[in-house]
């Protein structure tokens, strides 16, 4: 099982809103994806995302998916995310999740 979360600056004058979150449900099967939680921040007047995961293990990859909301995620990546900012992992600590929780990912 794979916990990441990270940090990535969007890009200035870009916008931030969520898109077709109504879809999205649909791919997470495929990607093995259990928690997926976006999170924003703006510090010192720069905006940044954090996504938080849990995904098994041999998830397909966003880029491998023949899903359309996997393409519009990605072209909406491609709009907002500034490439040009190094993406920061954060170090987890602690990750607090019941056995029987555990067993229902695997």
């Amino acid at each position: 099982m794979n916990i990441e979360c990270t940090r990535f600056k969007v890009k200035k004058g870009e916008k931030s809103e969520g898109r077709y979150m109504d879809e999205v449900l649909l791919t997470l099967a495929d990607e093995k994806m259990y928690v997926e939680t976006i999170f924003r921040e703006v510090l010192n007047g720069e905006e940044f995302l954090y996504w938080y995961s849990i995904q098994g293990e041999g998830g397909q990859g966003v880029s491998d998916s023949q899903h359309e909301i996997d393409r519009l995620h990605l072209q909406y990546w491609n709009e907002c995310i500034d490439e040009t900012y190094e993406p920061v992992d954060l170090n987890m600590q602690v990750s607090m999740i019941p056995k029987n929780i555990i067993r229902e990912m695997k």
